[in-house]
């Protein structure tokens, strides 16, 4: 099989380590936003900040007012995620030039989207729950040990979805390489 320097020195190529992982930032975004916020309703983006760090005014969602204000805050927090799910499409799309639909059954991709989503949770967590205290994942008398929970749930979505990718094949974008159609096949 012929392959490149680049995957000859045992690195891999990293065409789709970056529209993976801001894919799985908005997609771990989404399962956020719609599982903890709207479905089980255990928080919503300023529903802690009647003990939060920055002096945000408290918006209790048990009130029309907090409620109307935490959906608002909810539906900017769904914008960013879209966005960040748009992005990581278009720079998808833009890298991979040749056998597109290939690509969405690669462990690679899926391996990044994993780690993005694991990003997520971490900045999330330690951003919003800990270092803001805007919300957490499920307030009342133990809500340190579900915050820490969502912390290692990312730490463990970026371990597997680094060790998934790594026993994917590496995918080249390029249609003109030497080897991108022994590795297209391989993806």
């Amino acid at each position: 099989m012929a392959t490149t320097g680049q995957a000859r020195a045992g690195t891999r190529p990293r065409s789709i380590q970056l529209p993976g992982i801001v894919l799985g930032v908005g997609l771990g975004g989404f399962v956020d936003g719609i599982l903890l916020h709207q479905l089980l309703q255990w928080h919503h983006m300023l529903t802690s900040t009647n003990t939060d760090r920055i002096g945000v005014k408290y918006y209790p969602a048990n009130t029309v007012d907090g409620l109307e204000m935490n959906t608002v805050w909810d539906g900017v927090f769904h914008v960013v995620c879209w966005v960040a799910v748009i992005l990581g499409l278009g720079i998808l799309y833009a890298r991979v030039t040749h056998d597109r639909r290939r690509v969405w059954t690669s462990r690679v991709l899926w391996g990044w989207i994993l780690v993005g989503w694991g990003l997520f949770n971490l900045v999330e967590g330690l951003l919003d729950h800990q270092i803001l205290g805007i919300h957490h994942v499920h307030g009342g008398p133990h809500q340190i040990w579900w915050d820490m929970a969502f912390l290692l749930l990312g730490v463990l979505l970026i371990a597997g979805g680094y060790l998934w990718q790594r026993s994917g094949r590496p995918f080249d974008p390029e249609p003109g390489s030497a080897h991108a159609e022994d590795t297209v096949r391989q993806v």
